[in-house]
């Protein structure tokens, strides 16, 4: 196992750094990893790699501290070897930067029985973190100086050496597992952090192939797990608690950032007064790594549903850590009689003027990926549709983005695979945990569709077909693929409500998921009954909408096609196509807006329009709400 640096000692000065357990288990591992290189060098410079991996396993933290405490007089008094080692040192440095994984720990256990906060928690990792950089960069200095390589110009912005993650951690065993889990209790439980963002993190793998299906057996074994190889995270996601574990290797523990930047935390508040894990999540189990483990299993005896992903090169992508997190989400929605939508969902706040003009004031992000809606009965004995989010960032594959969309991510990314071309993406914030928990009434819901094209002029959203009509787009789900799912680009494809993970039917339309289905079913139709009243009384707007983000790429659609749609190229309709669709998608937000206000009487200042798009992957919601931000001008960069 590839290892990662934890840092859990506090120095003040270089010298105690150096003198610092990290700092000598950070030799080691920088000292192998550099070993493992040389040895893979040609055979004619295996003389000169062999003479450089003898002076490497001579090194120790000792020989640093003797360079610190050194007192030459000029250059020429500077021994050879010395020399040596700062341009080893210098190098650990670089590759502490880019190349390797550290996490800073402080154990914050007074959380739940003193006076802490996850707040206060969070300003002192964040303080523990920037002082750890500087003392690193200035130790960096005050050995290069020594040697008299410190000299010209200082670049110091350039230089940040915080740690991967900075996190404050309460001990495992104040989570309130079933006891046949008791082994995880020996994990610690990260409740506070702060990551190190604009690091693009290169893994194994790039794209999903493998389903994440439901198991006939539990794949946890507590006979095999090893507390010390995992680290953490409880996680709010929806009204469900789940905790997250991740395996410290190479490959697997890079997901942390993206994770920490991607779900809100669950409450400590909640955890210390015993709420016990929904889902418990592991990702990259080595014990006997196999395809047949991956998936989750629902374990009736102690009321938990379990997910796995075992230790596999293919299946170390940031996908396979998001989306079975999300399944377990949607499968503990679906056995609570909810139902879980594959969706971007954005609250739009509707101002009047003294005309009684609709004009859209902000809009907030309630879901960028998956979201549920609950059926609440309301006094007339209609159920409405409440919905509610998951996730508070995006996993954004940056092909459909704007670089004025991509230069507002900066600074606040995790990134993942930049360098592979297709299917680049970063995990950027996009929301607030209050957004996202808080539950609004759903007033429009449509179904993406992103191959048809639309020609210039036409509408790009229909909501005048009944609401069977539209449940038929929302259960064919058909789409376009990119090719980021292993789908063959530009093919047409069909996923059973746009996948609400699990697919609970193939594409030829077997059932899959039986229980779930059946459940699902019975929701949906509930769902149906009274949505037909909803969009009689004006209260719910329901269809399709066309991005048209793939019909450029659409293998039915053909040069000539594009062009009498107006479009230059099939290179523009990825970019303007959701456009179309977003200037469409305002003026069907303000009417619905004004017809919200009418019903309540016409006095109101003020109404909240809820927009569910649903559809898989490359459909077109978030690069629609992200058009959507520029046509209405709410952001300036």
């Amino acid at each position: 196992m590839e290892k990662i640096l934890e840092i859990r000692d506090g120095c003040n000065s270089p010298s105690q750094l150096l003198k610092s357990h990290a700092f000598t288990r950070y030799l080691e591992i920088y000292k192998d990893a550099f070993i493992k290189d040389l040895c893979g060098h040609d055979e004619r410079r295996q003389g000169e790699a062999q003479r450089k991996i003898t002076f490497i396993r001579s090194i120790t933290a000792r020989d640093f501290l003797e360079v610190l405490e050194s007192n030459h007089a000029s250059l020429r008094d500077v021994p050879e070897r010395h020399r040596a080692l700062v341009r080893f040192i210098d190098g650990m440095f670089h590759h502490f930067r880019g190349s390797g994984y550290a996490r800073l720990i402080r154990l914050q256990n007074d959380v739940v029985t003193g006076d802490e906060t996850p707040d206060t928690v969070k300003d002192k990792v964040t303080a523990k973190a920037q002082n750890l950089s500087d003392l690193i960069v200035d130790g960096r200095r005050a050995i290069l100086r020594r040697v008299f390589m410190e000299q010209g110009v200082r670049r110091t912005v350039g230089l940040d050496a915080s740690p991967n993650v900075a996190a404050g951690e309460i001990s495992g065993h104040y989570l309130n597992l079933p006891n046949d889990y008791f082994p995880l209790a020996a994990v610690p439980l990260t409740i506070a952090a702060d990551i190190q963002t604009g690091v693009d993190y290169e893994t194994p793998s790039n794209k999903r192939a493998h389903p994440f299906y439901e198991l006939t057996n539990n794949p946890f074994n507590p006979d095999t797990f090893n507390s010390e190889e995992w680290v953490s995270v409880p996680l709010q996601v929806g009204t469900s608690l789940i905790v997250a574990y991740i395996h410290k290797s190479r490959g697997c523990i890079e997901m942390e950032p993206g994770l920490l930047n991607i779900f809100p935390f669950a409450d400590v508040v909640k955890i210390r007064d015993g709420r016990r894990p929904d889902g418990i999540f592991l990702f990259g189990d080595p014990v006997a790594p196999s395809l047949d483990r991956l998936g989750y299993y629902w374990d009736d005896k102690n009321k938990v549903l379990i997910g796995l992903v075992p230790n596999i090169d293919e299946l170390k992508y940031f996908g396979y850590c998001k989306k079975p997190i999300l399944t377990l989400h949607n499968v503990l929605a679906i056995r609570a009689n909810a139902m879980p939508l594959h969706c971007g969902c954005t609250r739009y706040v509707v101002n009047f003027d003294q005309q009684g003009n609709a004009l859209i004031a902000d809009m907030y992000v309630k879901a960028d990926d998956m979201g549920r809606i609950e059926l609440v009965q309301g006094a007339d004995g209609v159920h409405r549709p409440i919905f509610y989010g998951t996730e508070t960032g995006a996993f954004a594959c940056l092909d459909g983005f704007s670089e004025q969309a991509k230069l507002q991510m900066r600074g606040r990314e995790v990134g993942y695979n930049s360098e592979t071309g297709t299917n680049a993406r970063q995990v950027v914030p996009v929301t607030i945990d209050e957004e996202v928990l808080r539950g609004d009434q759903l007033d429009i819901l449509l179904y993406m569709n992103n191959f048809i094209l639309i020609e210039n002029g036409q509408p790009t959203i229909n909501t005048a077909i009944s609401v069977n009509e539209a449940i038929e787009h929302f259960r064919l789900g058909e789409r376009v693929a990119s090719g980021s799912t292993h789908s063959h680009r530009g093919k047409k494809e069909s996923s059973y409500w746009a996948n609400p993970f699990p697919l609970l039917k193939s594409n030829s339309g077997k059932v899959i998921h039986t229980d779930l289905y059946n459940r699902f079913s019975e929701t949906e139709q509930l769902f149906i009954c009274d949505a037909h009243i909803l969009c009689e009384r004006h209260e719910l707007s329901i269809g399709i909408a066309h991005s048209q983000l793939m019909a450029g790429v659409f293998i039915d659609n053909s040069d000539e096609d594009v062009i009498r749609c107006g479009y230059a190229n099939t290179e523009a309709v990825e970019q303007e196509g959701p456009v179309r669709l977003a200037e469409d998608l305002i003026e069907l937000i303000k009417k619905t807006a004004i017809k919200k206000r009418e019903r309540s009487g016409g006095k109101v200042e003020e109404v909240s329009i809820t927009v569910a798009l649903v559809g898989d992957s490359r459909t077109g919601k978030s690069e629609t709400a992200e058009k959507m931000e520029g046509v209405l001008g709410l952001q300036l960069i």
